[in-house]
């Protein structure tokens, strides 16, 4: 699988972490940044094109890491087709891909209980295969509304 990447200085740390791991599972990684825990950076400047790589089928899926997990997650969903979702345990990491057929994992590098357990997400969450199903016509709605755009009432 090719696995897009990318993180703000907060969660550096963890990206790397990630990066590590994605690669002795076998996975193809690609790291758009940043280089640095300790250069204060942007975090949209990253989650962005990693959830640009994943819409436009250059990547597989995408991780973003910032300190919690939501700002980069909120950032990479403003990229129609991308479904991300900030994890919190092995439960919601198995129920994202289920139920939501999520495409971009969002993890926090100074949130959680730590980088192990977010190790431990990251291969519920690469393991768990989309359910379909009734999940399948949410998602329709979904995408159906991206394709559309947003009306104001």
């Amino acid at each position: 699988m090719r696995v897009a990447v990318g993180s703000d200085h907060a969660g550096y740390e963890l990206k790397e972490r990630v990066k590590a791991e994605l690669t002795r599972l076998g996975h193809v990684v690609e790291d758009v940044g940043t280089t640095s825990a300790t250069e204060s950076v942007d975090y949209p400047d990253y989650a962005i094109p990693v959830a640009e790589r994943v819409a436009a089928g250059r990547a597989d899926r995408g991780v973003v890491v910032c300190a919690t997990g939501i700002g980069a997650g909120i950032a990479a969903n403003k990229v129609e087709g991308v479904r991300a979702s900030v994890v919190t345990s092995e439960e919601t990491a198995r129920l994202t891909r289920a139920d939501n057929d999520s495409n971009v994992l969002a993890l926090g590098g100074r949130a959680g209980p730590g980088a192990e357990e977010a190790l431990r997400w990251l291969r519920v969450w690469l393991d768990t295969p989309f359910a379909g199903g009734r999940h399948e016509r949410r998602l329709a709605k979904i995408r159906d509304y991206e394709s559309r755009g947003s009306r104001t009432p």
